[in-house]
């Protein structure tokens, strides 16, 4: 009987600014890593996530303090041979990420989650978890890999409360 491949769960969450909601972090229980994609606002977002699972972060144009000067404006998360390039903004995406050998882009900055597949590569943006900004959703995200295949999942959070 073949094996069956197994499937890893990522976790992505993004545009935080120092509020993790419960709903996103019983969304993100289940990962086995989590990709936090900027603008974090506090480093007690990443404390909280990393007793979930192992994390990835980027610094976002708000994480400014002296906590931030250490995570990386651009980090590379490989699972189960799927390369991911995680940047917070990605209009400063510098690189070409099909010839980077890259298999998705994460990236956060503008509060709205749409996921898509451009040559070949899969850009997904979780929008964001932390305080409701205008009318757009407050969201989260996951990246499921399962024998080398990747597919992204995006969930709006429904917030107890005014939020």
């Amino acid at each position: 009987m073949p094996r069956r491949a197994r499937t890893y769960r990522i976790g992505l969450i993004s545009d935080t600014h120092g509020l993790l909601r419960p709903e996103a972090v019983e969304y993100l229980r289940a990962s086995d890593f989590i990709i936090h994609a900027g603008d974090i606002g506090h480093p007690s977002v990443l404390a909280e996530l990393a007793e979930i699972a192992p994390v990835t972060a980027v610094r976002g144009n708000n994480d400014r303090s002296v906590w931030a000067s250490g995570i990386p404006v651009t980090d590379v998360l490989e699972v189960d041979s799927v390369a991911i390039y995680i940047i917070h903004d990605l209009a400063e995406l510098e690189i070409d990420p099909t010839g980077g050998g890259f298999h998705a882009v994460v990236a956060g900055h503008s509060h709205r989650p749409p996921s898509e597949v451009r040559d070949g590569v899969l850009f997904c943006n979780p929008g964001s978890a932390g305080p409701r900004r205008f009318r757009l959703p407050v969201s989260v995200g996951r990246l499921l890999i399962s024998g080398g295949e990747l597919t992204a999942e995006l969930c709006e959070l429904r917030i107890s409360g005014r939020g």
